[in-house]
């Protein structure tokens, strides 16, 4: 599919430039609310119903007044939850039954950015032809309904408190978290009012660090982004863990009680051996390209079948249904238990590990010690939305000479961001110094050759 508006994860980009504007919301809103109003097969007669949640930068006030008044022109009713993490939009379209959910943020990103993402009927992310046929409408007039058919907007006011029982649902009750010190990291973002009361209530002393947003904050200096700060208060509590989220509350690292951290890659690990060894894995594990190799022999050696995907949740999801299996996830702590929920939820992956280790009475370091992590460097190359490395001559030939020098002791993969104008360059290997050296020539050649096609 070729996408005028769409990318990997919804509609994103700067606050104050196209697509995010409050006019192009207002239409965005508007059309969406067309084809899910064409799309919905209850009784004639009744206004389909849309969910909207949203983080906490400041510009998602003024997104989403937009997004409402498109949408009650289309004639859908609208149902506010005010900040909610991503993956509590999907599960409450889901219980709310309804037609649509939308997620005002723009995830692990800054807050001058700002970002669209929908859900479907039942809390999965929208298929391709229908984000296709939103963009279709998007070109159409906006006009508006009869008064009489206009939708209507109301508060949900328990959406938070539904959502902390439903995380803890997904935990053992058999289980509990007493005696468990932990630092929460919210990262100032969506799950500031959540998270700490799902550990709080499973028994766990929990200190909230990144709980005060102030709509500018969000991923500043905390989060999974940015895991000094837990890594320190972990220490400075002496807390036995630490968990850490994003913006929006779909990714999430840990840190262990020496301030190790421990990201997505380690975290499949933890919970696929576990479930194998209980017999409950079903099948095997889906990660991406970025996915560490070390991981991947790890699963070798555990006899665990492993397959990748392109980076980005919904091409992990796609892969997890096309081979029915259930776990699967990235390196950045987004993590995805399809027994548990239809998309990536830090809050839940977290209980996952934190069930693991309840009930094995095992460490971090004890659980990840058969684990290799190769060394690897990631390094973003600012770039123009055009630039393509594939046909620039130096960067390919800097590309070819590497993978040589590497072969069989590392991978080197270049990748335009699917979020922001970046070329992201990994390199990984056996040896660091080999890593970083490789890494920091080929970045220096695209970074140039970018200028260059610039200019």
């Amino acid at each position: 599919m070729t996408r005028k508006y769409f990318g990997t994860d919804g509609v994103r980009g700067r606050v104050g430039e196209a697509p995010i504007t409050p006019d192009f919301m207002m239409r965005l809103g508007y059309a969406a609310g067309r084809i899910f109003a064409a799309n919905d097969r209850r009784m004639q007669g009744e206004r389909p119903s849309v969910i909207i949640g949203k983080d906490t930068r400041i510009s998602g006030y003024m997104l989403e007044s937009a997004l409402e008044a498109g949408l009650c022109a289309a004639g859908v009713d609208v149902l506010l939850l005010g900040p909610m993490p991503t993956p509590a939009v999907a599960y409450l379209t889901r219980a709310l039954r309804c037609q649509a959910g939308i997620v005002i943020s723009a995830s692990h990103n800054p807050y001058p950015d700002n970002g669209i993402k929908f859900f479907g009927p039942g809390g999965l992310k929208l298929q391709d032809k229908v984000e296709r046929a939103i963009e279709n409408a998007l070109d159409e007039p906006l006009v508006c309904m009869p008064s009489d058919k206009l939708g209507k907007v109301r508060r949900i006011e328990d959406a938070g408190g539904r959502y902390i029982e439903f995380c803890k649902s997904t935990f053992p009750n058999e289980l509990d978290l007493r005696g468990m010190k932990l630092v929460v990291d919210c990262g100032h973002g969506a799950t500031y009012h959540i998270a700490p009361h799902v550990f709080h209530e499973l028994g766990a002393e929990v200190i909230s660090i990144g709980v005060k947003p102030n709509g500018l904050n969000i991923n500043l200096d905390c989060g999974t982004t940015h895991p000094e700060a837990l890594q320190q208060a972990v220490k400075d509590n002496q807390a036995d863990l630490g968990i850490a989220f994003d913006g929006d509350g779909d990714r999430m690292m840990m840190v262990d009680a020496n301030g190790k951290l421990y990201d997505g890659d380690l975290m499949l690990y933890i919970i696929a051996c576990y479930r194998v060894k209980q017999g409950l894995l079903k099948g095997g594990v889906v990660g991406t390209v970025m996915t560490n190799l070390g991981l991947e022999h790890a699963f070798d050696k555990n006899k665990i079948p492993f397959a990748r995907a392109a980076v980005g949740d919904r091409y992990v999801l796609e892969l997890l249904e096309e081979k029915g299996w259930q776990l699967g996830g990235e390196a950045s702590g987004h993590l995805i238990c399809l027994d548990k929920h239809t998309t990536g939820d830090g809050i839940v992956s977290a209980l996952q590990v934190l069930h693991v280790l309840r009930a094995s009475k095992r460490a971090l370091k004890d659980v990840t010690k058969d684990v290799m992590i190769y060394p690897q460097v990631l390094i973003n190359v600012p770039i123009k939305k055009d630039f393509n490395f594939r046909d620039n001559i130096p960067v390919q030939a800097m590309l070819v000479e590497a993978e040589t020098t590497l072969k069989g002791s590392g991978r080197v993969l270049l990748r335009n961001s699917g979020t922001e104008p970046v070329l992201r360059v990994m390199v990984e290997g056996k040896d660091a110094g080999t890593v970083r050296h490789w890494a920091e020539r080929i970045a220096a050649s695209a970074e140039e050759a970018a200028n260059a096609a610039i200019l």
